[in-house]
C-alpha cells in the first residue's frame, strides 16, 4: 500500500465515526452565514505578481516534525502581517498534526476584517461531512484529490462545497487526474509536484501540466517552493498561485519571501 492509499483508508474509518447526512439546507445556511470578503478564487486573482497560500503545518509524513509546537493562530497572525493572500490549515491530526480546531481558531483571529485572507481547510476529504465542518469553522475553500476519489465520491463533495458557497481545490498529479478534474468543471487546479504515493516532489510536474490547463482555470503549483528561484520557476509556467508550508514554518521572518512572490511579474 502506497502512503496516500494508507491515509485515505485511515482518512475513511476516521469520517465514518462522525458520518451523517448532509441536507442542503444546512449548507446553504452556512452560505448565508459566510463572512464577508473575499472568495478564495478571488484572493488568487492577484493583478500582479504570483499568489501566495500560505500553510499552517506542524509535520508532514516526509518531512517528519517541522514545526510540532507551533501556535497555529500566531502563525497564521504571522502570515496575516506578511500579506498572504490566503492561508491553509492543515486539519488532519495523525499524519499531519493539526486539528479542526486549528481551523476555527484562526477564523476567529481573522474575523470579518475586509481584507482578512481566506481560509483553505486543507484535510483528506472523502465525505460532505467534512465540507459542513468546514464552512461552519469559517474555511472558504475545500481541497478535493483527485486521484483519492471516485467521480461520484468527487461529485458529491463539489456539489456539496457549491450549496455551501466554498470554493475547491483539485488537486492533481498527472494528466489523468487533470481530464477528470476538468470533467467536474474544476475552476481552481493545484498541481502537486509531490507525488503523494513516493513523496518524490519534482518541480517539473507543474511545469508540464500547468500550461496545458484551461486559460480560465486558477492554476496552483503545490510542494517544493522552498525560495525564489523555485517560485520563478513555477510563475514562468503560468502558475497564478504557489501553496507553501514546510519553507515558510521554518523562516523566522516570511515576509520578505512573501514579498519576493507578490513581486515576480
Amino acid at each position: 500500500m502506497d502512503k496516500l492509499a494508507e491515509i485515505m483508508a485511515h482518512k475513511r474509518r476516521e469520517v465514518a465515526e462522525r458520518a451523517r447526512p448532509v441536507r442542503d439546507a444546512e449548507l446553504a445556511r452556512y452560505a448565508e452565514l459566510a463572512r464577508p470578503g473575499r472568495t478564495f478564487a478571488q484572493a488568487l486573482r492577484r493583478d500582479g505578481g504570483l499568489a501566495v497560500i500560505s500553510e499552517v503545518k506542524r509535520r508532514s509524513p516526509s518531512a517528519g516534525d517541522i514545526a510540532p509546537a507551533a501556535d497555529a493562530v500566531e502563525q497564521a497572525r504571522v502570515y496575516y502581517n506578511a500579506g498572504a493572500d490566503a492561508i491553509s490549515v492543515l486539519t488532519d491530526e495523525k499524519y499531519f498534526g493539526g486539528t479542526i480546531g486549528d481551523l476555527w481558531d484562526i477564523n476567529d483571529l481573522l474575523g470579518n476584517r475586509a481584507d482578512a485572507p481566506p481560509t483553505l481547510r486543507k484535510d483528506f476529504f472523502v465525505d460532505p461531512i467534512q465540507v459542513a465542518e468546514a464552512a461552519e469553522a469559517g474555511a472558504r475553500c475545500i481541497l478535493i484529490i483527485v486521484r483519492a476519489l471516485s467521480d461520484d465520491e468527487m461529485a458529491r463533495l463539489r456539489d456539496a462545497a457549491g450549496l455551501a458557497a466554498l470554493d475547491a481545490i483539485y488537486e492533481v498529479h498527472d494528466e489523468a487526474d487533470v481530464e477528470r478534474a476538468l470533467r467536474q468543471d474544476a475552476a481552481i487546479i493545484g498541481v502537486n509536484n509531490r507525488d503523494l504515493a513516493r513523496f518524490v516532489t519534482d518541480l517539473g510536474i507543474s511545469e508540464r501540466i500547468i500550461p496545458e490547463l484551461p486559460e480560465d482555470c486558477i492554476a496552483i503549483s503545490e510542494s517544493g517552493i522552498r525560495n525564489e528561484e523555485d517560485a520563478a520557476r513555477a510563475r514562468a509556467c503560468g502558475a497564478d498561485a504557489v501553496l507553501i508550508g514546510e519553507a515558510l514554518m521554518r523562516m523566522e521572518k516570511p515576509e520578505r519571501f512573501i514579498s519576493q512572490m507578490h513581486n515576480l511579474g
